[in-house]
């Protein structure tokens, strides 16, 4: 059995594997990501806890001023090494914000080369402020479905910085994280506990084969707009064999379809609503981020983009709409939200910001445009009808895409018609079914 308490140098993190030593037992590995220099203490019971619990670990310092009392096999040297950095010049330097993004973005590179080499089943890290934003950027850097774990001060306010979109379960500390006490070790315990359980299912179940009844994954982008196309799209995409897992274009929502689609586990991504992007570009409550339409084309995943509700900015209650917007088309779509009709120049914008991200994927692309209009309100007698709005935006995308490669549709029909979800879902079918048959012939 492989002892527990073995150092590692960034070369071993690069060809580590735990099970290649000679009559080695395979064993789920619980990373501990922590800052050694102030939570010693703190991770040496738990490493205990763990190693009783059945479970070899790897510890991760990411504490700057780290003393190298040999608890850690990554170093906090080796750390800040990843991230391009010396931990003896961000010592010296004593800038304690940009020390912590480089160590954030040293482990955040650690934990992955170890999950990339199969040396990591689970993922344990316990702090403060400073310790967990170190920590969650380690965590958020891991695909979805490997077992994350934090336990933390902050976990009973505004937990979104830690969780991001990522499958981060979060552990309220109770007491502060300052030494051992009877209400420390019970929660710690607990959350050494979840990771080793979480550490070894994951274990087992990585190397298990794929069902023969495991479906594809499709992602999709639905706003309330839109939802009749979507739900055509879905029916289709069922009928056909496919999992359709839908994400509402609410911001989170978006980012957590692009993390989704990083992580590689989606076969293609069906994008009808993208209308987050009007957001980021206007200054909307549910924008996803100027990354948005990005993951799956940097991925080469196959996707179908449609322009649904970019004829739409969001705002929360009719009172809360800002000053500058007060000439505008605004439509109550209910107490709580306020949708702001965007205008020519911005759809034009807009169009070209999508064309000029969907220029760049790696990917089978296509993009459909529902001429008649792009929401359920923006049609024929609708509040928001704009056809020269609309066009513009069409423009854009048609001359920004010329000589890409990526086909443009001009579909007659609005969004929701019968038939425009349905077109493009066996549209995404054959561009899967394309690029699962290159695959083939490559391999």
């Amino acid at each position: 059995m492989m002892s527990a308490t073995v150092p590692r140098t960034d070369e071993t993190l690069r060809t580590y594997d735990p099970t290649a030593l000679e009559g080695a037992e395979s064993m789920a590995t619980v990373v501990l990501v922590g800052t050694l220099d102030t939570k010693e203490q703190e991770y040496r019971w738990l490493r205990e806890q763990l190693v009783a619990a059945g479970c070899d670990v790897t510890m991760v310092d990411v504490g700057t001023f780290s003393g190298g009392a040999g608890l850690a096999d990554v170093s906090s040297s080796e750390v800040a090494e990843a991230a391009g950095a010396g931990v003896e010049a961000l010592r010296d330097a004593r800038d304690r914000g940009a020390a912590m993004e480089a160590m954030a973005a040293g482990a955040a590179r650690v934990v992955r080369r170890l999950h990339e080499r199969g040396a990591l089943h689970a993922v344990l890290a316990v702090g403060g402020s400073s310790g967990s934003a170190v920590a969650a950027r380690a965590l958020q850097a891991l695909p979805i479905g490997v077992p994350k774990l934090l336990v933390s001060t902050m976990a009973s306010g505004d937990v979104g910085p830690y969780v991001g979109e990522a499958d981060v379960t979060i552990m309220y500390s109770v007491v502060d994280i300052s030494g051992l006490n009877s209400i420390s070790r019970a929660v710690l315990g607990n959350a050494a506990a979840a990771a080793a359980g979480m550490a070894t299912r994951y274990e087992r179940t990585a190397a298990e084969p794929a069902s023969p009844d495991e479906k594809p994954l499709v992602g999709a982008s639905m706003f309330g707009v839109t939802t009749p196309a979507v739900d055509e799209a879905r029916e289709h995409l069922t009928g056909l064999g496919y999992e359709v897992i839908v994400f509402h274009a609410t911001g989170s929502g978006g980012r957590a379809m692009e993390a989704l689609a990083e992580s590689g586990m989606l076969a293609g991504v069906l994008d009808l609503t993208t209308t987050e992007l009007a957001d980021d570009l206007v200054g909307g409550v549910l924008s996803a981020g100027p990354h948005r339409l990005e993951a799956a084309g940097r991925r080469g995943i196959p996707q179908i983009v449609s322009v649904g509700a970019l004829d739409m900015v969001n705002f929360g209650p009719r009172e809360s709409v800002p000053g500058e917007f007060a000439d505008r088309l605004l439509y109550v779509h209910n107490p709580t939200v306020t949708l702001m009709r965007t205008t020519r120049a911005e759809m034009a914008a807009l169009g070209a910001r999508i064309a000029e991200k969907l220029a760049r994927a790696t990917g089978p692309v296509e993009v459909f445009l529902p001429t008649r209009g792009v929401s359920a309100i923006d049609v024929a007698g609708g509040p928001f009808e704009d056809a020269d709005a609309d066009a513009a935006c069409f423009q854009a995308i048609t001359e920004g895409l010329t000589g890409s490669g990526v086909a443009v549709h001009e579909v007659d029909a609005a969004i929701n018609d019968p038939g425009f979800g349905r077109d493009a879902a066996q549209a995404l079918h054959e561009l899967i079914t394309r690029a699962d048959g290159a695959s083939t012939q490559g391999s």
